[in-house]
């Protein structure tokens, strides 16, 4: 990527295209689904209209839904899913010209989009604040609450396909609680996790994302292009599915490894809007602005990947089904030249055995010796961690340094010349006994996953 000509490409863009319009969203409810969709416009010269498809399910409340509270998520929905089209232009401009938003929600929108932009900024080496990057204008202001009866005693759980919703799942479905799984756009890999939970389609929630293909367009043409925050995308989505089946607890996967930054000295995380403090402003916001009756929390928060890696090793029958490769996910395979899967391979390396791991990856990843930047950049010897969903560089030492003293024979290229720190089994020991207090986990909640670890 070069950073200098998208500098000059951003404010060229700017310049050009002044304003993003949230124009409109409509809503269409058949014995099917519930589809809706929205409309987005650059100075009325380029046109998006991205869309979602929710298939019914008997268990969802359709006769206690309030219609004004249905459009106040599609709303917020659209709120989230702009910042997809508008990073293409970066329009310095955003008018909303439906729904409503008020000071506080409109500095709430600003920092997730910052914060949620940070490697796309980064990356694209354009340098902006919080206050300049846009000005967001709502055309009416004032918002409502809502008030629903939410079944206490069912909790939905969303399935990613790697093995961070693989613990949740496992550990609550036997558990008093009545697990609803969830996916949007599932794949094999989240379909093969659903199933080997031992749940089916029709007792799962489905959520179908089409992005406008014109975007898609736009980013082969040379319109600015990166990550954008998708887990605060399914916040909005899992709400939606809580309050359209009535069901009060959401339980997330994300550990608490997902607060570190992705580049040292800053606060450009890639998995900001896993990391707690988006959770904690996302809870207020929906409790102040949609309803106090929908608990959003992240069941892995209080435990790290270390302590992951060792509960999923727990679940055997997963081991082979499971996927967390972005770069293989739509072939369903691990591509094995990525960061994401050198760390998977080296967080579960202490607690499953060599022989299953290069049968799961289909080669050792650490006798690999173009991944050996990314093992420097995953151990802390660069300056920044792979842009990835990984853990921390303490975790990914301790355990590399677990299975280089654990190694039987010659080792691996990577570790041969890996200097483990000297604390590392004291750091490895403190990991496992490790638990976070920062968190939003329901009692109930809690005392499972203690009872686990």
């Amino acid at each position: 990527m070069n950073s200098k000509s998208n500098v000059s490409k951003f404010h060229l863009l700017r310049k050009e295209y002044g304003t993003f319009e949230y124009k409109s969203y409509n809503i269409e409810i058949s014995d099917e689904s519930i589809d809706f969709d929205f409309h987005f416009a650059i100075d009325d010269k380029i046109h998006f209209h991205p869309s979602y498809s929710v298939p019914l399910r008997e268990f969802y409340k359709l006769n206690a839904l309030q219609y004004e509270l249905l459009e106040t998520l599609v709303f917020n929905i659209g709120m989230i899913e702009l910042i997809s089209y508008w990073k293409s232009t970066c329009s310095p401009n955003v008018v909303i010209r439906t729904g409503s938003l008020n000071k506080e929600q409109i500095k709430f929108w600003k920092k997730l989009y910052f914060n949620g932009l940070g490697e796309f900024f980064f990356l694209n080496g354009i340098k902006t604040n919080i206050d300049d990057f846009m000005e967001i204008v709502s055309e009416v202001s004032g918002t409502g609450v809502f008030r629903i009866q939410s079944d206490d005693k069912k909790v939905i759980v969303p399935v990613g396909g790697g093995k961070d919703s693989v613990v949740t799942l496992e550990l609550l479905k036997n558990s008093d609680f009545k697990v609803i799984p969830m996916a949007v756009n599932p794949r094999e890999a989240v379909e093969r996790t659903i199933t080997i939970a031992g749940f089916d389609n029709d007792n799962s929630i489905v959520v179908k994302r089409k992005l406008d293909k014109k975007l898609l367009e736009m980013n082969e043409q040379g319109f600015l292009n990166g990550h954008t925050p998708f887990s605060a995308l399914l916040a909005f989505l899992t709400t939606f599915t809580a309050v359209l089946s009535g069901i009060k607890y959401i339980a997330l996967s994300n550990e608490s490894s997902a607060n570190e930054s992705t580049v040292k000295g800053s606060n450009i995380n890639h998995q900001y809007s896993k990391s707690f403090e988006f959770e904690r402003d996302f809870s207020n916001y929906i409790s102040k602005y949609v309803t106090p009756d929908v608990h959003y929390f992240s069941f892995l928060r209080p435990v790290n990947e270390l302590q992951i890696g060792y509960l999923f090793s727990k679940f055997p029958e997963h081991h082979f089904s499971f996927r967390s490769c972005n770069a293989g996910s739509k072939k369903d395979i691990w591509c094995g030249k990525c960061p994401k899967c050198l760390f998977t391979r080296i967080i579960l390396g202490p607690f499953i055995d060599n022989v299953k791991m290069e049968k799961i990856f289909g080669k050792e990843l650490l006798e690999d010796k173009d991944l050996k930047p990314y093992f420097d950049e995953l151990t802390g010897k660069s300056e920044i961690k792979p842009f990835e969903c990984v853990g921390t560089t303490g975790e990914v030492n301790a355990a590399s340094s677990k299975i280089k003293n654990g190694w039987q024979g010659n080792l691996p290229l990577l570790l041969k010349d890996y200097q483990e720190p000297a604390t590392w089994e004291q750091d490895f020991d403190g990991l496992l006994k490790q638990f976070n207090y920062e968190h939003n986990v329901p009692a109930m909640f809690l005392s499972i996953l203690k009872k686990a670890i």
